[in-house]
């Protein structure tokens, strides 16, 4: 661990932390568990994740994508503690499969399907940050499914919101916007200021000023209540900490504790992969997370997160990009967000209580934008078509399901493309002058390229001149042995002279 970037992560910790913590309320309540919950979760992904992960700059917490499966499972075990023990479980079988090198799978993702995945969470970030924008808070802050507990969608949402705003939550938003696009132009970053306090706390406070400006006087402008972020104040946190949960050990003997288990495992296992991968295309200095490692780490605080009665934790790619996007440079910007939210319980809870979820709902529209650039969109579709449909499909599938069932969607498309790439290296054909053929068989040919190689010998007139050329296939299977055999034994009444090269007339 170094400190030689200290500035840099305690000023990226501050950003991510105020973003984590709404995110952190938000999915405990809509998870079925307590405010505080949450809160642990988010401080064990910080520190006890951060201090075991090799990723310099994932940060973890607990994700959306758990939500229903957690809210499931509270809801079917006998009580929250029985579901404790189920999170410690499956904290000890992430770190069984990062010993036995499961971390792996990550490294098969394809590029489109995760730069699909990074603009569709920035498109989410956006689309789902209007009606707070707009002082519609409904909804809770985290949410990333297109159809919401509130039997609304992330599209009805915005319709429902636009019809009723909130005049003191839209100027909250925009002056929190200007500081943010202003204070992140180069004049600005010259000034010693602006290089040490973030801009985006800079926004959260012009919120706060601007709701006590309110208060005094505009009280009909002010925002309260649900419009702000809800830390459980010091006077009732000593009756929190009495309610604290712990595991029930004695509940080895239910059998479904283990399905649930594996569930959150599995589940976890492979949003934090995602999470990492797309992370590390973020990084400026593309450093590379050893993933076994990261399903250790996530094991570990998924133990520690149980065992203090915390949720499930994942790497979560909105909290991994704020901190990217506000210059974090190591892990430590992840551990001391998990430090920040500490003193955040012990100490802080009342200022943090004074927060607009508009002003939030700004530092998160920039976040956003920065993951779904045009120009990024641009140069997938440079890249060509099998680049950019499975980059596209990725997109759309995600805002219009949820992460794991867009990702699944994107991957069947790309894993398409690949397939399709690979037939067309397999077997190439080449004419000249419409009379003289090579077929050219690569490396592996298997009864995948067979209907391709019965298309190009239709294209073959009579009278022609063919060579097929074998001798760089490492493999031929007996369906194209067949293909190529009775070819070769109709070649003669088609007139067609026949060479071939690589293997034998009888394969």
């Amino acid at each position: 661990m170094t400190f030689q970037y200290l500035k840099e992560d305690l000023s990226a910790s501050l950003v991510v932390f105020l973003v984590a913590v709404p995110l952190c309320l938000g999915i405990a309540v809509a998870s079925g568990a307590s405010p505080l919950a949450g809160l642990i979760s988010g401080l064990v992904g910080g520190i006890v994740v951060g201090f075991i992960s090799k990723s310099s700059l994932s940060v973890s917490g607990p994700a959306a994508g758990l939500t229903a499966i957690v809210l499931d499972a509270i809801n079917s075990l006998p009580n929250y503690q029985t579901f404790l023990l189920a999170v410690v479980l499956a904290g000890v079988i992430q770190f069984l499969l990062g010993t036995f090198k499961a971390g792996v799978i990550g490294y098969y993702f394809p590029t489109a399907v995760i730069k699909g995945m990074l603009s569709a969470i920035g498109l989410i970030l956006i689309l789902k940050q209007i009606p707070h924008a707009l002082g519609d808070d409904k909804d809770y802050e985290g949410d990333t499914s297109f159809f919401q507990p509130d039997q609304e969608n992330t599209f009805t949402e915005i319709i429902m919101a636009v019809q009723n705003p909130s005049t003191g939550a839209v100027l909250i938003t925009i002056v929190a916007l200007l500081i943010l696009i202003l204070f992140d132009q180069q004049f600005f970053k010259k000034f010693s200021l602006f290089k040490i306090v973030p801009p985006a706390l800079l926004a959260v406070l012009s919120g706060v000023g601007l709701n006590s400006l309110f208060q005094s006087m505009k009280p009909e402008w002010a925002l309260s209540g649900m419009h702000l972020v809800s830390i459980p104040s010091k006077d009732s946190l000593s009756g929190l900490w009495a309610e604290m949960k712990f595991p029930d050990w004695s509940a080895f003997s239910n059998q479904e504790i283990y399905v649930i288990a594996i569930t959150i495992a599995l589940v976890a296992s492979i949003e934090t992969l995602l999470s990492v991968e797309a992370t590390d295309k973020l990084d400026p200095k593309k450093r590379v997370t050893p993933t076994n490692r990261e399903l250790q780490a996530q094991g570990a605080g998924n133990f520690v997160s149980g065992l203090l009665g915390g949720l499930p934790v994942t790497a979560v790619i909105v909290r991994s990009s704020a901190n990217v996007n506000s210059g974090g440079q190591t892990k430590l910007s992840a551990i001391f967000h998990g430090v920040w939210i500490v003193l955040s319980i012990i100490f802080l809870a009342d200022i943090m209580n004074l927060i607009p979820l508009s002003a939030l709902a700004a530092v998160l529209f920039v976040v956003g934008y920065k993951l779904v650039k045009p120009t990024l969109i641009k140069s997938m579709y440079q890249k060509g078509w099998d680049q950019f449909i499975p980059f596209a499909v990725t997109i759309a599938a995600i805002l219009l399901t949820d992460l794991l069932i867009g990702i699944s969607i994107g991957m069947a498309v790309g894993l398409f493309y690949v397939v399709k790439s690979n037939f067309q290296r397999s077997v190439r054909m080449v004419q000249k002058d419409g009379t003289h053929f090579l077929i050219r068989l690569n490396k592996d040919v298997s009864f995948l390229n067979k209907a391709l190689i019965l298309e190009y010998f239709e294209q073959i007139p009579e009278g022609a001149q063919v060579l097929i050329d074998a001798k760089r296939a490492e493999f031929i299977d007996h369906d194209i042995e067949e293909v190529l055999n009775d070819f070769m034994n109709t070649a003669e009444d088609r007139n067609i002279h026949l060479t071939y090269q690589g293997f034998d007339r009888n394969i």
